[in-house]
């Protein structure tokens, strides 16, 4: 499973803060937890949230506190490990910024450089990803809103994975069986694994023997009509070469790996 970025951002311009909603909702890699203009609020956030990364602007004029204070405040609430913390700002001082070393910033970004933009923050955390803590952010001291906005993230991104493999082989949007599919990974990728095609059958008010047709059909349908070195690159597990094409089991346990593996 690919390491995500759980990011808080503190961060007392609005716009700056839209720029980072925006920005991480179009990149799966960024889950973004939570903004804040308050060095005492984005304590409580990252006690209950457990953010490996945090991005503090250490001038909160339009909010309250600092990011000075935020650094200063952090050890007293035990955490059994500390985010990554990323310092932006326009503090070009080597006394301030000794400072904020000394106090627990991992990194320093002065905003007045001329690449200065939330792309390339992100990028920045992206190129040491290595060095950003496991933070095990579903855990008991999550309150249940947490807990299911983390779980929502995670279907979110499992769906768009899910959707983008069906498009990638050639599985048409048109296909009856195309919604069957989807559903049928996304069940075994919840470890819901018996009787797949009854379940799916209620949910759509046909019979058993129709979905499991219909999953076929639209699997057979994207072995004829996609090219063969498309297919060989997208689905790389073995195929009957008696039968040409994939069984439905085969194909919706291989993409229930497959998707799982690349979230």
């Amino acid at each position: 499973m690919k390491k995500q970025i759980h990011l808080l951002v503190v961060e007392d311009d609005e716009n700056t803060c839209s720029e980072y909603e925006n920005y991480c909702s179009e990149h799966d890699d960024i889950f973004l937890i939570g903004t804040s203009a308050h060095s005492g609020e984005a304590l409580k956030i990252t006690e209950e949230l457990l953010p490996n990364a945090v991005v503090l602007d250490l001038e909160l004029q339009k909010g309250s506190g600092s990011g000075m204070k935020y650094l200063l405040d952090i050890d007293k609430i035990k955490l059994k490990v500390h985010p990554y913390i990323l310092v932006v700002t326009n503090n070009i001082s080597p006394y301030t910024q000794a400072a904020v070393r000394k106090f627990g910033a991992d990194y320093i970004i002065v905003k007045s450089q001329e690449d200065y933009c939330v792309p390339m923050v992100i990028d920045f955390l992206r190129g040491i990803i290595s060095s950003i803590p496991d933070m095990n952010p579903v855990t008991e001291t999550c309150s249940p809103t947490i807990k299911q906005r983390i779980e929502d993230d995670y279907n979110r991104r499992l769906q768009q994975n899910i959707t983008n493999e069906l498009n990638m082989v050639g599985i048409s949007p048109r296909a009856v069986g195309r919604d069957y599919l989807r559903d049928a990974i996304e069940m075994i990728c919840h470890k819901k694994q018996a009787y797949i095609c009854a379940e799916i059958a209620k949910k759509y008010q046909k019979s058993d023997a129709s979905v499991e047709r219909a999953m076929q059909n639209a699997i057979n349908s994207a072995w004829r009509k996609t090219d063969i070195d498309t297919l060989e690159s997208c689905y790389t597990a073995p195929v009957s070469s008696e039968k040409g094409v994939p069984t439905m089991t085969e194909f919706i346990y291989y993409y229930a790996d497959k998707v799982k593996n690349n979230l």
